[in-house]
């Protein structure tokens, strides 16, 4: 089992992983764009198993490591550090955050895939993408757990996919493997699976952006199984990149 993870970015997923991760009994490597010193805060709050690095430290020292930026930074992860890992990535590609990326609106194709040709001595696997920071927190569950959720992960080698099915089991998630790479939109935004089915309900149109956002963070979420996860993936139709409100 990989004992420790190293984390390229620090955002809302990042911490949300690193927090599982170390309440599973592993060490966490933080990193992100500026100096490691802007993660003192939160590395004091995570406690003894955390430190921060810069991103090659993180890459280097991580036996898996799990790459959480935003997609339009994806070319300024450290290939040569990442040489010869498994990356689990996180990201999802929004035009209007990313800027437009003419192969992925045509969907010649997915993001994993440009991730993983940039990263090219090392093995992506698309994971944690299609759950919202504060759900995948709060349901994760205990293997064998009745309650227990699952997550689509995608990769083009066997062994690195077993390896990130291994870290969603011992974060407290099944996974529900849906192919290479290229299957990877299945699980991307605006498909079935993305986002929504973790939610008990939509909150009430009339709520203010800050009502909303309280209810965001303190509504439980929906278990979603193994089955369920194959049936939705099942059901996605690729369509031109979605533009998020």
């Amino acid at each position: 089992m990989n004992r420790t993870i190293g984390f390229i970015g620090s955002g809302n997923i990042g911490v949300a992983l690193a927090r599982l991760a170390i309440a599973a009994g592993l060490d966490v490597v933080l990193s992100n764009s500026r100096d490691p010193e802007t993660l003192a805060d939160l590395v004091a709050e995570l406690g003894e198993h955390a430190r921060a690095a810069v991103p090659a430290e993180a890459a280097d020292v991580g036996d898996l490591i799990v790459a959480t930026v935003p997609l339009h930074a994806y070319n300024h992860l450290p290939a040569g550090a990442l040489r010869g890992k498994t990356v689990i990535d996180t990201m999802n590609y929004y035009p209007e955050r990313d800027s437009p990326i003419a192969e992925l609106d045509v969907g010649g194709a997915t993001s994993s895939e440009l991730v993983q040709r940039h990263l090219a001595g090392s093995r992506v696997v698309k994971a944690f993408n299609n759950i919202d920071f504060r759900r995948l927190f709060t349901l994760a569950r205990p293997s064998g757990s009745p309650n227990r959720s699952a997550l689509p992960i995608a990769g083009n080698d066997p062994d690195s996919t077993r390896r990130a099915a291994d870290l969603l089991d011992a974060l407290g998630y099944d996974a529900v493997d849906i192919g290479t790479l290229a299957h990877s939109w299945r699980s991307e935004p605006g498909t079935p699976v993305y986002v929504q089915p973790y939610f008990p309900a939509k909150p009430a149109e009339e709520m203010s952006q800050e009502e909303k956002y309280r209810w965001f963070l303190g509504t439980p979420g929906t278990q979603v199984s193994a089955g369920r996860v194959r049936e939705l993936v099942a059901a996605a139709v690729r369509t031109p990149a979605v533009t998020t409100n």
